[in-house]
């Protein structure tokens, strides 16, 4: 279903959270946000007290007072969507697939016979339009988006999310070497760059401003691709001042394969460096095993790293030192990778990175590992919203930035022990007794997309349940 422009300008009522930065959660217990027709937050009013809002409305001017409230009314609180910084939109059927594989392997074996599939487009619709609800339902308001090497499949998918209201950036798979299967690969470097510039053209032709969806370079990762695709598609990201996004040492036989097929690079950074894609604006998704040199170029180019633990976990390729990436002052988001991640839930990798820094801690002996709560919950919102160029609009409350956000709901537990709504609102039981700080924990340790009552993009409402039309009262008396 389209989404649709908000019909007046809204108040949001409720407690609401966000990071202040990496090692600070703002936690508003009953607060304000106004929120205009263009969907950008022009006022934030804290610490209100029952019965203020009619008067805040009143000093707000006459724009307001017919302003449509929602305002959340059991036990809950509005928190900035999530940014996806890394997913593959076509390997959804595939999701906890993995036999007993690691990367290479598994591309073979389950990826590139499904993404091969969508040259037929009924295939491609079907599959996209399912995964973008089920990102929605996860409070996920943005993703970077990697698609298949068809042009017309690809062009379907940011119609989709531009229908829908996800903000998205949607790249074309370049893949062109021997590497790739001879059923799904690109015929030549000339066909690798007319089809990315193809799609390039399509996208900005459905969204000029890149309000919501933008195109992005997408080669798969240097081993898929030959010394003049590569060239190709540097020589393509220049051209068209894009985004660029692609895979590097996610797993330690890659890393081996790239040194084999590029003799004469340095690193793997190196590779992508030297074919004029390592710029700042390069999302590159695992980092796994990156060498100290290569950390270095990596910070020198400003490119950014798109963090995916529980596919780093399912397919055994290790744990990413996070904390000293982020202490050497990288730009650091959260990715799902579906479907060598398990879940398209951003929040899922919330919990993930924070058990993956657990185990690199005890690898290590270094406590410093360790991510906190509130350090997650930053790459999972301010710094995907770095990663994608979008750290001036989306990620946290503040005033001129843009309402893409999520109302959580919590199941409260009855003296009976029973809850309302038959655990309709997740696994997180709430006693009464627990602090603000408890609550926010609780969803971040148990909680799913039963507890996302309702996304916003821009102001615009993407992704509702039954439960959230209770929610809306309009301003006036």
């Amino acid at each position: 279903m389209a989404a649709s422009s908000p019909i007046s300008n809204t108040v949001y009522v409720g407690p609401f959270v966000h990071s202040e930065s990496l090692s600070t959660l703002e936690i508003q217990e009953r607060g304000a946000i106004f929120v205009d027709s263009d969907g950008i937050i022009r006022h934030v009013e804290k610490d209100i007290q029952e019965g203020d809002l009619p008067n805040l409305i009143q000093q707000k001017g006459d724009s307001w007072t017919d302003a449509k409230i929602v305002e959340i009314t059991g036990t809950g609180f509005f928190f900035p969507g999530f940014i996806d910084t890394h997913v593959h939109a076509p390997q959804h059927p595939n999701t906890g697939l993995f036999g007993k594989t690691t990367l290479l392997d598994w591309l073979q074996k389950y990826t590139f016979p499904m993404e091969s599939s969508f040259s037929k487009l009924p295939l491609a619709h079907r599959v996209y339009q399912n995964f973008v609800s089920r990102t929605l339902s996860h409070g996920t308001t943005t993703a970077a988006y990697y698609a298949t090497i068809h042009v017309p499949a690809t062009n379907a998918l940011a119609d989709i999310c531009l229908a829908r209201g996800q903000r998205a950036l949607v790249g074309r798979v370049c893949m062109n070497s021997d590497l790739s299967p001879e059923y799904y690969r690109d015929s030549s470097t000339e066909t690798s760059y007319a089809d990315s510039k193809a799609s390039i053209d399509y996208i900005r032709s459905i969204d000029p401003k890149g309000e919501i969806v933008k195109p992005i370079i997408t080669p798969r990762f240097a081993p898929s691709c030959t010394p003049d695709c590569l060239n190709a598609m540097g020589r393509l990201a220049k051209e068209t001042d894009t985004h660029v996004q692609t895979h590097i040492s996610e797993n330690k036989g890659e890393i081996e394969l790239v040194k084999e097929l590029f003799p004469d690079s340095k690193s793997y950074a190196d590779v992508y460096d030297t074919h004029g894609l390592l710029t700042d604006k390069t999302i590159l998704a695992h980092a796994v095993h990156l060498t100290p040199e290569e950390r270095k170029l990596v910070l020198q180019r400003k490119s950014k790293i798109s963090h995916c633990p529980a596919s780093n976990t399912a397919i055994t390729s290790g744990c990413a030192p996070i904390r000293d990436l982020l202490d050497e002052g990288h730009t650091i988001g959260l990715g799902t990778d579906v479907s060598g991640g398990n879940s398209p839930s951003v929040l899922e990798n919330v919990r993930q990175a924070i058990w993956v820094s657990r185990h690199l801690c005890l690898q290590t002996s270094k406590d410093k590992a360790k991510l906190s709560t509130e350090e997650a919950l930053f790459l999972a919102t301010r710094g995907g919203a770095a990663v994608v160029g979008m750290q001036d609009k989306v990620g946290g409350f503040e005033v001129g930035m843009e309402w893409d956000a999520q109302m959580i709901s919590l199941g409260v537990v009855g003296e009976d022990g029973c809850r309302d709504g038959a655990f309709k609102e997740g696994p997180v039981d709430v006693f009464g007794w627990e602090s603000w700080s408890d609550l926010v924990e609780k969803w971040v340790y148990s909680g799913d997309d039963r507890n996302t009552v309702a996304v916003w993009v821009k102001g615009r409402l993407v992704h509702r349940t039954g439960r959230f039309s209770g929610a809306e009262r309009v301003a006036t008396p």
